[in-house]
């Protein structure tokens, strides 16, 4: 089984919202997803979505979108991001699941799951800014990444390594040692995926090894709208 991850897909096939807008790479960008995804993907392979899965609005409009995304192969495990307002309760969305048999998606949110020897964490994020607002936001964040992670040592055992998902970049621009970086730090996290990152702004992406931590940005339209293998 491996693990692969990609993120801001932007699906839009319940609503109208093209993406060549945003630069030609993006011409028929469903097309080059699913061509590589098939190509690599198994069955039972997992694939980490980290945000911003589609512009629906609301959970019915995302019916097109999850049926694309279902039809591929592999075990989905999908996170908020925030361009994802359709996001509902997560047991709302899992009846909807149910309701139109889309069996292979599963909702990353104050859970975890395992995968062989690995434990899948991870929490939105959120840019700190000097905003009482958004502080307060990025301090909820940073403990639902606990709250994740501690589900999945509570779950499955300390000896199984940590991949964390995040839509938000976790690198501080105020306090870069703190924050999320700190939180991944203290409970040994193998690997973080990140998103939320396009255009002229993925200059500022930070990628490798830093402090032990493998980090990698999967957004789509930065890994030429490819599969990134983890495991």
């Amino acid at each position: 089984m491996s693990i692969y991850a990609i993120s801001d897909l932007h699906l839009a096939l319940g609503t109208n919202k093209p993406m060549d807008i945003f630069g030609e790479s993006w011409n028929n960008h469903l097309t080059k997803i699913e061509l590589d995804w098939k190509s690599k993907a198994k069955v039972d392979d997992v694939i980490l979505l980290p945000g911003d899965l589609s512009w629906a609005m609301n959970i019915k409009e995302t019916y097109l979108d999850f049926k694309y995304l279902n039809n591929l192969p592999g075990k989905k495990i999908l996170l908020k991001g925030n361009h994802d307002y359709w996001w509902t309760t997560v047991t709302s969305m899992k009846r909807y699941m149910l309701e139109n048999k889309f069996e292979n998606i599963n909702f990353l949110y104050n859970n975890s799951y395992q995968y062989e020897d690995y434990i899948i964490c991870g929490t939105r994020g959120w840019n700190n800014t000097e905003s009482t607002e958004d502080e307060k936001i990025y301090k909820r964040e940073q403990q639902r990444l606990k709250l994740s992670i501690e589900d999945g040592i509570r779950k499955y055992g300390r000896e199984r390594k940590i991949i964390v998902c995040m839509h938000y970049p976790p690198f501080n621009k105020i306090q870069c040692e703190e924050g999320f970086i700190k939180i991944m730090k203290q409970y040994n996290v193998a690997q973080c995926v990140y998103g939320h990152l396009h255009g002229s702004s993925q200059n500022e992406a930070k990628e490798g090894n830093i402090d032990g931590i493998d980090f990698k940005l999967v957004s789509c339209d930065y890994t030429d709208f490819k599969l990134i293998k983890l495991q």
